[in-house]
């Protein structure tokens, strides 16, 4: 009992760390850029040797991918919380509103940005992102294929699964598009949202 008491405590320890390693790593990228951020660099934000951090990771790309793991299962976590009979509008405008300040996203629009470019030099994180997408797109669409009394919208599986890749690049368009200047207000926009959704999860005919 002792020693699994010492292990779990061990194990927790070392998902605290990881976890003050990822804060650290995503500050140093969104404030440097991958490339100017150095693991010393990200060892003296998150306050701790550069020694201690290669414990856990080798190198960058292991943050990063640990990153898009991170993101990944928050994704998942908020897909399957979602019920037909919310104004996703609403959600959407509110989970905007939840990821300031950029630091406090793990996948923050100047981080996305990083490492979708990083993405197209490195094939494993490209890797990684399809991953994401797929995994992404196929969680969307599962909730989209369920029936209304089961939270989703009933939609046939061809249909769901080309409006569930909308729905991610309407989400991701909307991201990407906020930092470009305080007149783009979101919740400005919702009436409009609110019809493009309900567009989006229509039968059809």
């Amino acid at each position: 009992m002792t020693n699994a008491r010492a292990e779990s405590k061990a194990a927790l320890r070392a998902q605290e760390q990881k976890e003050r390693i990822l804060s650290a790593a995503q500050s140093c990228f969104i404030d440097s850029g991958f490339f100017a951020a150095s693991m010393a660099t990200i060892a003296e934000t998150a306050g701790m040797s550069a020694g201690l951090i290669y414990r856990y990771f080798e190198n960058k790309n292991a943050i990063i991918l640990a990153i898009i793991e991170q993101q990944l299962t928050d994704a998942r976590r908020r897909i399957r919380e979602l019920h037909s009979s919310e104004n996703l509008a609403t959600r959407i405008v509110d989970y905007f509103d939840e990821t300031k300040p950029a630091t406090d996203n793990p996948m923050s629009t100047a981080l996305y940005l990083e490492i979708t470019a990083q993405a197209t030099r490195d094939p494993q994180i490209a890797a990684a992102l399809q991953r994401y997408d797929t995994t992404v797109c196929a969680e969307l669409a599962d909730w989209l294929r369920r029936s209304k009394a089961e939270g989703g919208y009933g939609l046939p599986e061809n249909v769901a699964a080309t409006r569930a890749l909308m729905l991610l690049c309407l989400i991701e368009g909307l991201k990407l598009r906020g930092p470009r200047g305080s007149e783009f207000d979101l919740r400005k926009l919702k009436t409009t949202l609110d019809g493009v959704l309900e567009s989006l999860f229509a039968p059809p005919v």
